[in-house]
């Protein structure tokens, strides 16, 4: 779901629930909004206010951990490819048409995760499969070669572990791509701030200022959500998980010095 229309929708709609609470106060009996009623509206108000603070904030943190433990997801896989590239330069010549593989899978990773339509249905499956199928292909190249030194087994065993770590990173950006938003849930704290704000309608006089107050706070809680979404989509919108890693290591290994023993 687009995160910029939802987060107007939840704007336009706390500023609907606000103004139709300033009318309300304006056209309502004053005996429905003094007195004991006020003193009822205001406890309400102060229930709503925990709520939606307490739920709002964790869904904030929550999706911040989504956006944070994806960088740390591209970095580990930056590191991986780039420890599989000097174990297989250390294996030695006949590990070059590897070399040359992971570089073109690399780039290829780049291009299937930042540059491609996210809003594909298909998006999130399609990339899920060719993490697999990439992870199989490196399996499958490391046990084509037949080590005749120590120096060469040590070398494939580290590709070995290197192509585990690369696997499960690459797995962990994958599954990212599938929104862990529960949709539900935002909008039934989307429908708390709506009565909320009603309930501060309520409770306030209709002038030019009870209405730039009550789009400043219309704002704040879609500034909030738009948060939330983009947050929960790490490779897509505003604030996204930065390839720079994993196109510096591509730059490295291009310049064909991507091994501590390709100078042997």
């Amino acid at each position: 779901m687009n995160a910029e229309m939802v987060a107007v929708f939840v704007a336009l709609a706390v500023f609907a629930g606000g103004a139709i609470g300033l009318i309300l106060q304006r056209n309502l009996p004053e005996h429905f909004t003094t007195g004991g009623p006020r003193d009822m509206i205001g406890a309400v108000s102060g229930l709503l206010t925990l709520l939606l603070a307490l739920v709002l904030g964790l869904l904030i943190w929550t999706a911040y951990g989504v956006y944070s433990s994806q960088n740390a997801a591209v970095q580990t896989l930056a590191a991986r490819i780039l420890q599989l590239d000097l174990a297989l330069t250390d294996y030695g010549s006949e590990a070059q048409g590897g070399r040359a593989q992971i570089r073109q899978d690399l780039a290829k990773t780049l291009d299937q995760i930042w540059n491609a339509d996210q809003e594909d249905a298909e998006f999130a499956a399609k990339n899920f499969s060719a993490a697999i199928n990439n992870l199989r292909h490196k399996e499958g190249y490391l046990q084509t070669l037949t080590p005749s030194t120590d120096e060469q087994r040590q070398a494939l065993a580290s590709a070995n572990q290197a192509i585990d770590s690369i696997g499960q990173a690459r797995l962990q950006m994958s599954f990212a791509l599938l929104s862990p938003v529960s949709y539900p849930l935002l909008f039934t704290v989307i429908a708390w701030a709506v009565v909320l704000f009603c309930a501060y309608g309520l409770m306030s006089k209709t002038s030019p200022m009870s209405f730039i107050a009550l789009l400043f706070g219309a704002l704040a809680v879609a500034t909030g959500v738009y948060l939330i979404l983009d947050l929960s989509s790490p490779y897509s919108g505003v604030f996204r998980a930065s390839p720079a890693p994993l196109e510096q290591v591509l730059a490295y290994m291009g310049q064909g010095q991507g091994a501590v023993g390709g100078s042997r």
